[in-house]
C-alpha cells in the first residue's frame, strides 16, 4: 500500500465501528490492574455508526427536547459508580478532544445495552485482548445513563479553554465542618455511571477507565447503593443510611418550570456550549453511624425536623405537607427546631434556591476503629455554583452537623447532551 493508502486504512472502522489504532489501544490498556490507567492508545470515536447511536440514545433519554444529558432528571436508578480522571501530562487538546470522542462512542454503546464495540469481550481475535471486559455479558442495560462534566482545573493552558471557562466554575470554598481529602476531591472530568445493576455500572466505568488509557488517569471513584432521592412522581422516597426519608420536595422531571429556573443554565447565563447544560456538585460525606444510632428517637426527629416513622414535617400533615415554620408544639418551642435540618435547608430560608438531588448510600467497610465507613454520596445540579454554596453555608448551624464529616468533593460543569454525529464537549473544543 502506498502512504495515502496506510493512512486512510488507519482511519477505516472495523465492522463494530472500532479503528485499527483503536484496537491496539486497547490491547495496550488491558495490561492496566483494576481502573488504574497508563499509557497506550484508545478508540477511535466519530464513525457514522457511533453517531447514529449516539444520537438514538440521547433521543431515548430526553424524549422532549434531546438537549440534557441522561442521568440528571432520568428517573433515579438504584445504584452508582462515579470515577474523576485527571488528563495526563503533556497530553494536548487534541489528545482531550479524541478521548471525549471515544468515551462518546463507547458510553452510546453501553448505554444502549451493547459491548464496546462489535467485537466486544468474545468475538474478536483469541490472540489478543477482548475490546470488552465482558462482566456484563447477557446483562441488559439496565436503565444505564452516562453523565459527563469537566472540572475547574479543565481551564488552563494545557489545553487552550482559559476563554471558555465559566465565571462560577471554581473549586468550591471551604464549609465549615469540611475535612476534606485532596485524593477524594476535584478532578478535570467526572463520569456519573448510573444502573439498576451495579455489575452494569461498574462495567461502564471499568471500560471508560480503560479507553482514557495514555491519555487520562483516575483521580478517585466512588460506589453508591439505595438511591437517596427521586425525580418521578411514581418513586417512592427513599430512606438514607440514619433511616429517615430522603428528597422528599425534590425537584421532578416533569417540572420543566421548576427545572428551568432552578437546574438548566440558559443561553444567557453562562458560554454558549453550556447552554442546556447544568452544574454537578459531589460531596462524600461520612456519616458518624455509631453516634447517631445511640441518640433517643425523640432527638433524631428533632434533627432532622421529620417524622421518623412516616416523614412528615413535625409541623404536622404528611410527608408531603409543606413545613410549618411558625407552628407551636406541645412543650410551647417551635415544633420545627429553628436548627433542624429541615428548615435550614429549606428554600423558603433560602430565597427559594431549589437543587436537583441524585444522591446514593455509601459503606466501604469499616475504619481503623472498627467503625462503619459509611455515609451519603451526595450528588446535586444546579445552574449556578452560586446556589449550593448559598445553601451549604446556610447548613453551618444545622444540627445534623454534630453527625457528619463532609471527606470530599467537586464541582463540574455538565454540558447539554451532544448532537447527533458529534461528541459530549463539542461546543466547548469546536468540534
Amino acid at each position: 500500500m502506498s502512504d495515502a493508502e496506510n493512512a486512510a486504512d488507519e482511519k477505516t472502522p472495523d465492522a463494530g465501528g472500532l479503528s485499527r489504532r483503536g484496537l491496539m489501544g486497547l490491547a495496550l490498556g488491558a495490561g492496566a490492574t483494576g481502573l488504574v490507567v497508563g499509557a497506550g492508545g484508545g478508540l477511535v470515536g466519530g464513525q457514522a455508526f457511533a453517531r447514529e447511536q449516539q444520537k438514538a440514545v440521547m433521543d431515548a433519554a430526553a424524549p422532549a427536547s434531546g438537549i440534557h444529558q441522561p442521568g440528571i432528571t432520568t428517573e433515579v436508578q438504584e445504584h452508582l459508580h462515579f470515577a474523576s480522571y485527571d488528563m495526563m501530562a503533556r497530553t494536548t487538546r487534541d489528545d482531550l478532544a479524541e478521548l471525549l470522542s471515544d468515551w462518546t462512542y463507547a458510553a452510546t454503546r453501553m448505554m444502549q445495552g451493547l459491548e464496546v464495540s462489535a467485537s466486544g469481550a468474545v468475538n474478536g481475535s483469541p490472540e489478543a485482548p477482548p475490546d470488552d471486559t465482558g462482566e456484563a455479558l447477557g446483562l441488559p442495560a439496565s436503565n444505564l445513563t452516562i453523565t459527563f462534566g469537566f472540572g475547574p482545573s479543565l481551564f488552563d493552558q494545557r489545553f487552550g479553554l482559559e476563554a471558555q471557562k465559566p465565571a462560577g466554575l471554581e473549586r468550591l470554598p471551604a464549609f465549615l465542618g469540611d475535612d476534606l481529602d485532596p485524593l477524594r476531591s476535584d478532578g478535570d472530568l467526572c463520569i456519573q455511571a448510573c444502573a439498576d445493576d451495579p455489575q452494569v455500572a461498574v462495567h461502564a466505568i471499568r471500560n471508560l477507565s480503560r479507553i482514557a488509557f495514555g491519555r487520562a488517569t483516575i483521580r478517585w471513584s466512588q460506589l453508591g447503593f439505595g438511591r437517596t432521592s427521586k425525580t418521578t412522581a411514581d418513586q417512592s422516597t427513599p430512606r438514607n443510611l440514619f433511616g429517615y426519608k430522603d428528597g422528599t420536595a425534590n425537584i421532578l422531571a416533569d417540572d420543566t418550570a421548576a427545572l428551568d429556573e432552578n437546574v438548566w443554565v440558559s443561553a444567557s447565563e453562562g458560554p454558549a456550549w453550556l447552554a442546556g447544560g447544568s452544574y454537578l456538585v459531589a460531596r462524600r460525606i461520612a456519616m458518624l453511624i455509631e453516634t447517631w444510632d445511640r441518640t433517643r428517637l425523640a432527638e433524631q426527629d428533632r434533627v432532622v425536623g421529620r417524622d421518623k416513622a412516616n416523614g412528615a414535617p413535625l409541623s404536622g400533615g404528611d410527608e408531603f405537607a409543606a413545613p410549618d415554620f411558625s407552628a407551636v408544639g406541645a412543650t410551647d418551642k417551635p415544633a420545627i427546631d429553628a436548627r433542624s435540618h429541615v428548615r435550614l435547608a429549606h428554600p423558603d430560608m433560602n430565597g427559594g434556591i431549589r437543587i436537583l438531588r441524585r444522591g446514593y448510600n455509601f459503606v466501604d467497610g469499616t475504619t481503623d476503629l472498627g467503625r462503619l465507613n459509611a455515609g451519603l454520596f451526595f450528588l446535586s445540579f444546579q445552574k449556578s455554583p452560586d446556589r449550593f454554596i448559598t445553601l451549604q453555608k446556610a447548613l453551618a448551624t444545622d444540627a445534623m452537623g454534630e453527625y457528619l464529616r463532609h471527606v470530599g468533593s467537586g464541582l463540574w460543569a455538565v454540558p447539554p447532551a451532544a448532537p447527533a454525529g458529534t461528541s459530549i464537549g463539542a461546543g466547548l473544543l469546536g468540534a
